[in-house]
């Protein structure tokens, strides 16, 4: 279309267009339209900026002002442009893989440490070697230059550090380990300090191999710019540590469970940290601290991670890429954007949940992905990794500015803080292959329906609220409004209970108290059409693909549904009523 009619571009581009964009906004009346289906749109740009694919898998990037340099499998130095990726330059010299490299800190010099067990010193404006410094018996693995560029730090997998004057090349000091040691830092501020990380160990020592410290739990570990923090890895959190005393200051989790390469922004106000293939950044700037943006383009691991700006990552992972990553938002703003952007198929969607007083439908899917979506625009606004995998049955709800997301697996049913990336509670259900399991409509509880059997655990507490049996032949969900919970089937009348009676047993809601009073138009979930409550006419009807939705909610004004293509429709049915 672009080659054939220039003059289209922009009308073209608007279906990919953030809402908050200039284009939209020009064009904001070709965008009113009643129904609109996304999938994974932008709110803001941001996201993916640039990717730069490699030929050879990088196994480490460093940054210095606008200059990007990869150590990867094939032994060459790649330098590349910090802000277009452009190739700059090639240092070739080692004969094995280049596992790391660091810059000094006047950009002038490169340091790098590869399999062929030495330790090289490049000069970034020449290419050229300076030295080389021999003495390791195994691959390096890790390498640092003092902030006065007198000293270099490297760990081998032959379990020591060596401690190297520059200019003499000499190893003056060597810092025995009981395990290989896959990290060494300098500090930024103190040329006489550096840490190191061995066996899951953090220790911390002085030019001299004196330890200074106590050793603390974690791998990979990152200073501030300032050097009075420093981050390490345990598994699924994040500790980030006084370096001076060793206090955590913040302690963070991710979804999956496999966080590495931390690195704080040139601030300090942001950390990020790769969980597997995604990025996770967090705003730390309060005692409270909350994840901002969740980062996913990446197919597999990813094995570097740097902050080229206060606001600019870049990462290097093992499909052979580098990608350059926006982040879109302020700390402050607690909107993040859609990390699945840049997908091309999303996971089949499990759960909808429509709030149309907060001008939000919710969807959850089978990979853990909670997204919300605004129902004015059809875009999507956020979205969140969490760590549910697979579940058989979830749901999401916001809850006084809190995204709540539960979910049911193994019989056990998991309630989790998105926005703080913690889970709340891990209740055990009573019985097996839940069918429904819905938050209730006032947020303070969770229903969970099974064979004949309704029972409600408290969100914030995680105790049993009470259990009713119903008589609901071919049971298809739960239909929730307030502390009212209805049980929904295509085949017989539904049955509502009322949970929010202090003190007392769930009572039975009469017949006439229907999920949808003093209604004249009721939507018939199986069939996926509105119908006239009195007559039965049906007066709309999902069309073609859309009608067979895996889940969806209507509140008389907007119909919200999706789809195992992992699909959200938003319909506006206002029209409808009034005709």
């Amino acid at each position: 279309m672009i080659c054939n009619s220039p003059s289209q571009i922009y009308h073209s581009a608007l279906p990919f267009s953030p809402s908050s964009s200039w284009l939209c906004e020009c064009y904001a009346k070709e965008l009113s339209q009643e129904v609109k289906v996304v999938r994974g749109l932008l709110s803001k740009w941001g996201m993916c900026s640039r990717t730069v694919v490699l030929n050879d898998c990088p196994l480490d990037l460093v940054y210095w002002n606008n200059t990007i340099a990869v150590g990867s499998q094939s032994r060459d130095i790649t330098i590349l442009d910090g802000i277009t990726g452009t190739q700059l330059a090639i240092l070739s010299g080692h004969t094995g893989s280049v596992r790391s490299s660091a810059f000094s800190s006047d950009g002038t010099s490169l340091v790098s440490g590869s399999h062929d067990q030495t330790v090289k010193l490049w000069d970034v404006q020449t290419g050229g070697v300076i030295k080389t410094f021999y003495g390791h018996t195994d691959w390096v693995l890790s390498v640092s230059i003092s902030a006065d560029c007198t000293t270099i730090a490297s760990g081998s997998d032959d379990k020591t550090i060596r401690l190297w004057d520059i200019w003499t090349r000499e190893c003056y000091c060597i810092i025995e380990q009981q395990n290989p040691v896959a990290c060494v830092t300098f500090s930024h501020t103190n040329p006489r300090n550096l840490t190191s990380e061995s066996g899951g160990k953090v220790w911390q020592w002085d030019v001299n191999g004196h330890q200074i410290s106590t050793t603390y739990n974690g791998s990979h570990i990152a200073f501030s710019s300032d050097a009075t923090q420093f981050a390490s890895c345990q598994g699924a959190a994040v500790m980030i540590r006084n370096s001076d005393s060793g206090a955590v200051v913040a302690e963070l989790h991710v979804a999956k469970g496999d966080t590495h390469c931390p690195c704080f922004s040139p601030n300090g106000r942001i950390i990020a940290v790769a969980d597997g293939s995604t990025i996770s950044v967090w705003d730390i700037t309060s005692s409270d601290p909350c994840i901002i943006e969740t980062f996913a383009g990446h197919t597999s691991n990813i094995t570097s991670l740097v902050f080229s700006s206060p606001f600019s990552l870049v990462s290097s992972s093992t499909d052979h890429s580098i990608k350059f990553w926006q982040i879109s938002v302020s700390p402050t703003d607690p909107v993040v954007v859609d990390p699945k952007s840049t997908f091309l198929a999303s996971a089949p969607v499990m759960s909808i949940t429509l709030q149309a007083k907060d001008s939000i439908a919710i969807s959850s899917d089978s990979d853990g992905v909670v997204r919300t979506w605004d129902i004015l625009t059809g875009l999507c606004k956020a979205s969140f990794q969490t760590p549910a995998d697979n579940p058989h049955q979830c749901d999401a709800r916001l809850i006084n500015n809190k995204l709540i997301f539960v979910w049911y697996v193994d019989r056990r049913i998991h309630i989790y803080d998105v926005g703080k990336g913690e889970l709340l509670q891990t209740v055990k259900a009573t019985q097996d292959n839940a069918d429904d399991i819905r938050i209730s409509g006032d947020g303070s509880k969770v229903f969970c329906l099974y064979w004949r059997f309704i029972q409600a655990w408290s969100i914030w507490t995680g105790e049993v609220l009470g259990g009713v049996g119903h008589s609901v032949l071919y049971q298809e969900s739960l239909i929730v409004d307030g502390s009212r919970v209805w049980v929904y089937s295509l085949l017989s009348e539904a049955q509502g209970w009322d949970f929010g009676i202090t003190g007392s047993s769930p009572v039975q809601l009469p017949n006439m108290a229907s999920p949808h009073p003093n209604v004249t138009k009721v939507w018939d979930t199986n069939l996926s059409r509105i119908k006239d409550a009195v007559t039965g006419r049906v007066v709309f009807q999902l069309p073609g693909r859309f009608t067979k939705p895996t889940d969806s909610q209507w509140d008389s004004h907007y119909l919200v549904a999706g789809y195992k293509s992992g699909e959200v429709l938003i319909l506006d049915t206002s029209h409808i009523l009034s005709q």
